[in-house]
């Protein structure tokens, strides 16, 4: 996908939430182990590949979701970190979200001139349950950032955030089930009581699939495909959008080339199915996902 930047990939298994992981599960359909952690070669400066005629790939104003497959703060990966940060700190016209289950890592490796946070990166925890989002997020708000959130997913058990979110810190939360092999349970309840929770707060919050194994009202259903988990998290109308995430971006040239338009994501009749929507980059020309 366009809006996915790995540059390295493989992981260690953290918590109970890495039980099932998809990452272990799709490498090993590959015949690789997940746990292998190496820099991705073709990708590591994803974001300052350009086109043919010089400009970026990545245009300016998109959103770039960084580590799907490992930790942003990963201990085997602090040899290649400082030069990750680099490459966001070459693309101030970009918004780069990361993702840890190791917050009591980031406060030690944040880059040097990083201050109170830079405009254009977000920093968001995993908090698959009570206990792992009582662990990790008031580390979470306790770091400099200008940007933070939550993603609950895979969401294994009952979650209130409504202290978390009274900060006004948490600008957004995520939701969504489990996928593959032994997938556990998602629950319309846990799912509703998060969305109550952030309407009340009037936070960005995204149900963006329902997992392969859901209940609602008592009954257990199973949901094969991601498409049909996502179109069901749209119908269940837990989706709000908050008050407005203000980035701040700056294009690194300046005004040199004018004012040439910021990217803004356009979409195809599929989309209006999809749970992703509110937090994707759009569609491209051909109708596929950005």
């Amino acid at each position: 996908m366009h809006d996915i930047w790995n540059p390295w990939h493989g992981c260690t298994k953290k918590s109970e939430g890495c039980d099932h992981c998809y990452m272990y599960y799709l490498d090993k359909q590959r015949g690789r182990d997940g746990a292998m952690v190496y820099r991705v070669k073709n990708n590591f400066d994803y974001p300052l590949h350009r086109n043919s005629d010089g400009t970026y790939k990545v245009r300016s104003g998109e959103h770039i979701r960084v580590c799907l497959t490992s930790d942003f703060f990963l201990d085997t990966a602090d040899v290649w970190r400082d030069d990750a940060w680099g490459i966001m700190a070459a693309r101030p016209d970009v918004a780069f979200h990361l993702l840890t289950k190791r917050p009591e890592r980031i406060a030690a490796h944040l880059p040097r001139d990083w201050g109170d946070g830079w405009d254009n990166v977000m920093i968001s925890v995993t908090a698959e349950n009570q206990a792992r989002a009582d662990e990790r997020i008031p580390i979470l708000l306790d770091i400099p950032a200008k940007h933070k959130g939550v993603m609950t997913a895979p969401f294994i058990g009952p979650i209130s955030l409504a202290p978390y979110l009274a900060t006004g810190k948490i600008e957004q939360v995520i939701a969504g089930g489990e996928n593959y092999d032994g997938a556990r349970v998602l629950k319309y309840d846990w799912v509703r009581q998060l969305y109550d929770e952030c309407v009340a707060t009037d936070v960005q919050f995204c149900f963006i699939e329902t997992g392969t194994v859901f209940e609602k009202d008592g009954r257990v259903y199973t949901i094969p495909t991601k498409r049909q988990q996502s179109e069901q998290a749209l119908k269940s109308g837990l989706q709000h959008a908050g008050r407005e995430i203000v980035w701040n971006l700056r294009r690194p040239w300046g005004d040199l080339f004018g004012d040439a338009p910021w990217y803004r994501p356009t979409f195809g009749p599929e989309c209006t199915k999809c749970a992703m929507r509110m937090i994707c980059n759009g569609a491209a020309p051909d109708g596929k996902c950005m």
